[in-house]
């Protein structure tokens, strides 16, 4: 066991993938269900939403109209983390049974319940309702002109405007919804599945001499309503002390659009002609310089290794100049190796999680039609992965002949995550305080906690363990006893500079889908072009490798043996430009107005960030590794 603790890994991983994709397939919701004509449906409310806020609500947060008994659905750790709430709510009706204009009740206004919809109206939120596991949509032209139709999430909660002749502002509800069911029906059985979930939103202020609540009787709410909202009706206005009266109807339409395509349309995107021709300029940009560096690499490389064999033989050996001259201090174990040690074992953790995250949502296992699994999966495979990051560490560690491993187990087990967690629980008091529904509940933290500290914390020990007991990575040259100086380096071949420099091309391969990123999650749009993200992160590990290792020779051909560190924070500095990017995002893209929004947006990218650094740095850093041992292994020193 001792001997295959990679081995020991890829079992207890593919055991856990294997359990969870096998439950993938039997989420509710997931798959499909048949209904026949008459039965039941019943539509469930999701949380209330904004672009510009951030902060997402509970859908009686405001006040709607409430079932006698409000119920829960499940949820999963994703759901909880992203603020999804979802509740039965009070619109049922019959599977292919059309309702002409119903009243779902009668809402007294007070002062507070007023100002709470008119704040919802200002901060544009929009309400998410879901209907057999497919979210409601607003259908919407394409901003292009192209004759296809393409959805918005949910509708608004309200609108401003003016009456005729009055500059004074007010504050209208949707308080009319015209939903309309598309749904797929089987000729053989005539049952059918549901295969969209669309609404109209309308405005009406509603009209009644005397209130029956058992059956009430509203001149407005008629067959001919649906029409009404779209002419020349007075919209119901939001005041203290207003009455709102709630209404729907309900239409059905067959559709040729089969169960297994339904969620397509949700994922039209207006701009995919940009989006490819983006990805595809990336690919070419990158591509190109990867062929320019490992040409230039190989030829230089070839001769430097040529040249020096040719020396040894010519008795020239005393003239040594370059990368050779510092081969007796190039495996010096650098200043806080033991942090390092920390961090790469960490980098390695995260590249297990996403790697594999990342392969079963290209095969679809973590589509948006899987609420939250996607969030769920990249918890779970952090928690996982602790593993590969005990190994990591502690076999650099016992090459640098460390002794302390236990210390070096816990650093690595505690430190990412515990900075994580508490930049997290920070911003989770900001949401609490706002009220929102986003705000992470007391006992989903202490099951991340359990998480964190009973699975993760001795997946950590046990790597450690399995990685100490190994015997340590032989250098394949001695190291002198004495540390040689280092000549005084030009201004380009600073640290600073070239940890800088070095940042800008992995950066530049991720950059354009980082735009798209960064909408889907601020913008509330969803994700799906996981293939893609796949192919962009392949680009990152190999421009971080490969300009690791060309600025890394460049330093060891000026004499400065210092590589280590340098060769981490070189590809790691590319979070930086991260975190540049994600600023430039916040002023020209996003609406944000709040403070606490946008506290909230800079906390969540500083940890997207950190996590972007330590991935990155991780991946140069092994890059550089292997390049400085195959080089000084290839040369016949004395």
């Amino acid at each position: 066991m001792g001997r295959n603790p990679a081995r020991v890994a890829a079992i207890v991983t593919c055991l856990f993938l294997l359990f969870s994709s096998g439950h993938s397939f039997y989420l509710p919701g997931v798959a499909p269900r048949d209904f026949t004509r008459g039965d039941e449906l019943q539509v469930k409310v999701n949380k209330l939403s904004s672009t510009k806020t951030q902060l997402p609500y509970d859908y009686y947060f405001l006040k709607y109209c409430k079932p006698k008994k409000i119920q829960n659905v499940a949820e999963n750790l994703g759901e909880v983390l992203r603020g999804d709430r979802i509740e039965n709510s009070i619109y049922t009706f019959n599977m292919r049974e059309e309702k002409s204009c119903t009243v779902a009740c009668k809402v007294p206004l007070d002062a507070q319940a007023a100002k709470d919809f008119k704040e919802k109206i200002n901060d544009e939120y929009r309400v998410n309702m879901i209907l057999d596991n497919l979210p409601v949509a607003v259908l919407r032209q394409r901003r292009d002109g192209i004759p296809s139709t393409t959805y918005e999430h949910g509708f608004r909660v309200g609108f401003k405007g003016n009456y005729a002749g009055s500059k004074e502002e007010k504050y209208f509800i949707h308080n009319h919804l015209s939903f309309r069911v598309m749904y797929h029906r089987d000729t053989e059985t005539d049952s059918a599945r549901i295969v969209g979930f669309e609404v109209s939103p309308g405005s009406i202020n509603h009209e009644y001499k005397e209130w029956d609540e058992k059956n009430p009787n509203v001149p407005t709410c008629n067959q001919n309503t649906k029409n009404m909202v779209q002419g020349s009706t007075v919209p119901q206005e939001v005041d203290t002390d207003k009455e709102i009266i709630f209404t729907y109807d309900v239409t059905f339409k067959e559709s040729h659009i089969k169960w297994a395509s339904r969620w397509d349309t949700y994922l039209l995107m207006n701009d995919d002609q940009i989006h490819w021709f983006s990805i595809i300029n990336s690919l070419m940009i990158v591509l190109f310089l990867s062929g320019m560096v490992a040409m230039i690499m190989m030829r230089t490389l070839y001769r430097d290794i040529a040249n020096y064999n040719q020396l040894e033989t010519q008795d020239e050996a005393q003239e040594e100049t370059g990368w050779k001259l510092v081969h007796g201090d190039v495996f010096r174990a650098p200043v806080n190796y033991g942090l390092l040690c920390v961090y790469v074992g960490t980098g390695v953790q995260i590249l297990a999680m996403t790697l594999v995250t990342m392969i079963f949502a290209s095969l679809g296992f973590l589509s948006p039609s899987n609420r939250g699994g996607l969030m769920t999966a990249m918890v779970l495979l952090w928690v996982f992965m602790g593993l590969f990051a005990g190994y990591a560490s502690s076999r650099l560690y016992k090459m640098f002949k460390g002794t302390e491993w236990k210390r070096i187990t816990l650093k690595t087990a505690f430190m990412f995550p515990g900075i994580l967690f508490a930049v997290f629980f920070v911003l989770n008091a900001l949401i609490w305080g706002e009220k929102s529904s986003g705000a992470v509940p007391f006992g989903t933290m202490i099951a991340l906690v359990c998480l964190w500290f009973g699975i993760s914390v001795p997946l950590v020990f046990v790597g450690s363990y399995l990685g100490f007991k190994k015997p340590a990575a032989e250098d394949p040259v001695k190291t002198n006893k004495i540390p040689r100086q280092v000549p005084e380096q030009a201004w380009y071949m600073k640290p600073i500079f070239s940890v800088l420099i070095g940042g800008i091309l992995p950066f530049g391969a991720v950059f354009i889908e980082l735009f798209f990123i960064l909408t889907s999650i601020w913008l509330n749009q969803f994700y799906y072009i996981f293939g893609f993200l796949f192919i962009v992160f392949v680009i990152l590990i190999v421009t971080s490798a490969e300009i690791t290792i060309v600025l890394c020779y460049f330093q060891l051909c000026s004499e400065d043996y210092h590589w280590w560190w340098r060769a981490y924070l070189t590809a790691g500095s590319s979070a930086l430009y991260l975190f540049l990017y994600s600023a430039f995002y916040f002023f020209t893209k996003l609406e944000i107005t709040k403070l606490v929004s946008g506290i909230l947006y800079f906390g969540y990218m500083l940890i997207a960030s950190y996590a972007f650094f330590v991935l990155t740095g991780t991946i140069g850093f092994y890059a550089c590794f292997w390049f400085v041992r195959k080089i000084y292994s290839s040369v016949k020193i004395d």
